[in-house]
């Protein structure tokens, strides 16, 4: 960041900047479960989670002891830190240099040479995009943005400009434009080459500039499309102190605001497939520069968007861009799916002839990465046994990637299944989370299992849960938490835990008032709206429902009970332990005939 910055601006960048949910994920065991995550609150002794996470808006509440707030508050509340020192301890993990007092002088002269080229950046953006604008000599380019469907207001909101070739504009033409400091920051950024014998010449020549912005608004670079003959095509700016293609996304800074509002980013590969797609309508959209996704872009991105859809060209380097994308996003925890576009097309040339519900419809069957991933190497090795044999090593890096015991299982048996092979046959060769080659270890101890829908017996009780708030105590103590776990119910059972807590008297519409924007929220609105079912019109005070569903909580634990004695007996089996194994079956026979009475 640079010095002239304010207060303000620094905390909002570096909130923006932290990832709430592995910053809290590395002292509490996350679970995700709809659009927030649970754990067990780290500010009050608790055996049941009813600590909740919100990565979109970036803020954590447990409903069992009230305690709520951001990234700072927790840093402050969690570590007993004051806030010039959270906010310190957040800027070095987000890698942001704060303005105050530095303690050396190399670090303020490294602030100044940022800020140098910062200024020296948007100085020369402002000078493309006038040239663009208002330079007879730039004709050439503006009919070529009009034929890519690209216009003024386009043009204005990303701020895109022309750099004249040698022909119009000679070959110093940005140099003859800067003087003094200008001229030698723009050299530092790479905007200007060094001639041997003295002077500079211009490194982007008859090309339409794309401003590459950080999601601050500042200029870190450019990357530039050759307009006539010549190569490359594409030419970004050279790596800098302020530039850095692994950690920037083209669009990112004017398209956040729609990807936040849609919790979802549609990634792409060129400058001109993003703007076609935001003149298109279509507009939380992303683009690495020219290069394949980092983790780093991955990590920016979970800042605005829960998940992201790849949209790439139908050849095989598309496909094969997709299957490198795999460990990544898994590897950062990132739900992801991928689609194709027919032969021959790119994002830009196919929303120009076929229009934006064309794309939509490709975005709508888009698969997920595993998935897709399974089945590619399907189609290139083939079933046969040295087929089989090939799959196998390429998905080790993939199951490798996975960023918890769980999903790694879920991996291992899904695609074991595919191959009709036995799991362990699949899982024998896995590494060790911390040995998985290149994928590094994750930063935080979250298991990304998507909340499930609830099931109709689970949405009947959901429905007599919120609408007899009265009765919740008995049902807490019939078991409701387990048998929603997992569930979009576990997180509406959470919030009316907290309300009969607070309140005398609650009723079903104070849960809306307590329930953040999500699938949980939607959930009860719909079951406050739908009509209430015959039985309960018939039960006027509730205890008739009540104790069947107390019959039904007692049937769900000993389901839950006859399972893990079932694999207790699994276990025994695989040992060869036989007084053990009469012992289990004798216990589990008896489950079994409690269950069935």
């Amino acid at each position: 960041m640079g010095i002239r910055d304010s207060q303000d601006d620094i905390v909002a960048t570096i909130k923006e900047h932290s990832d709430i949910v592995a910053i809290i994920g590395e002292s509490v065991e996350l679970k995700k479960s709809g659009v927030r995550y649970l754990g067990r609150c780290p500010f009050h002794g608790e055996k049941t989670p009813s600590f909740s996470v919100h990565a979109g808006q970036q803020f954590y509440h447990c409903f069992g002891c009230g305690a709520s707030g951001d990234v700072f508050s927790f840093m402050m509340k969690y570590h007993n830190l004051d806030f010039p020192s959270a906010l310190k301890e957040l800027a070095r993990r987000c890698n942001i240099a704060l303005p105050e007092k530095r303690d050396s002088r190399e670090r303020e002269e490294a602030e100044r040479r940022s800020e140098r080229l910062y200024r020296v950046n948007e100085h020369c953006a402002e000078l493309f995009a006038r040239y663009l604008r208002e330079a007879p000599q730039a004709k050439a380019a503006r009919d070529y943005l009009g034929r890519r469907g690209v216009g003024e207001e386009l043009i204005a909101a990303f701020g895109i400009g022309y750099a004249p070739g040698p022909e119009a504009g000679g070959w110093n033409f940005l140099g003859s434009r800067l003087d003094g400091e200008l001229q030698q920051a723009a050299v530092a950024a790479g905007l200007l080459g060094e001639r041997d014998g003295g002077g500079t010449y211009d490194r982007f020549r008859d090309r339409i500039l794309f401003p590459i912005y950080n999601v601050g608004g500042r200029v870190c670079g450019f990357g530039g499309r050759i307009v006539g003959e010549g190569q490359p095509k594409y030419l970004n700016s050279p790596e800098s102190p302020v530039f850095n293609k692994s950690r920037l996304l083209l669009g990112l800074y004017q398209q956040k605001e729609e990807i936040r509002k849609r919790r979802e980013v549609v990634l792409v590969e060129g400058n001109f497939d993003l703007v076609s797609l935001v003149a298109a309508g279509c507009r939380h959209v992303a683009a690495p520069l020219g290069t394949a996704l980092t983790r780093e872009q991955l990590r920016l991105l979970k800042r605005f968007a829960e998940t992201a859809i790849l949209l790439f060209d139908g050849d095989a380097a598309g496909r094969k861009a997709a299957v490198r994308a795999v460990p990544l996003f898994l590897a950062e925890q990132f739900s992801a799916r991928v689609a194709f576009l027919p032969s021959g097309h790119d994002p830009d040339s196919f929303v120009r002839e076929h229009g934006l519900a064309a794309v939509e419809k490709v975005l709508h069957e888009a698969r997920a990465l595993p998935e897709f991933t399974l089945e590619h190497l399907l189609g290139e090795h083939g079933t046969s046994l040295d087929g089989k044999r090939k799959i196998i090593a390429d998905l080790q890096p993939l199951m490798a990637a996975a960023s918890s015991p769980l999903e790694r299982s879920l991996f291992v048996t899904h695609f074991a299944s595919a191959l009709g092979l036995p799991p362990e046959h699949l899982g024998a060769g896995l590494a060790r989370p911390d040995t998985a080659g290149p994928v590094p270890p994750r930063e935080a101890a979250v298991a990304p299992v998507e909340a499930a829908p609830p099931t109709l017996a689970q949405r009947q009780l959901i429905t007599f849960m919120i609408h007899n708030p009265r009765y919740f105590q008995a049902l807490a103590e019939g078991g409701a938490r387990d048998c929603l776990a997992g569930s979009l119910g576990e997180v509406i059972y959470l919030a009316l835990q907290s309300l009969v807590a607070d309140r005398v008297q609650v009723e079903a519409e104070d849960l809306l008032a307590v329930l953040p924007e999500g699938p949980e929220r939607r959930l009860v609105a719909a079951l406050l709206c739908a009509p209430l079912p015959v039985a309960t019109l018939e039960d006027d005070d509730g205890s008739g429902e009540l104790a069947d569903f107390l019959g039904y909580l007692r049937q769900c634990r000993l389901q839950r009970e006859v399972l893990q004695l079932q694999r207790q007996v699994e276990e025994a089996e695989r040992g060869g332990d036989l007084e053990r194994l009469m012992l289990l079956l004798a216990e589990k026979n008896d489950l079994d005939r409690r269950l069935r009475g």
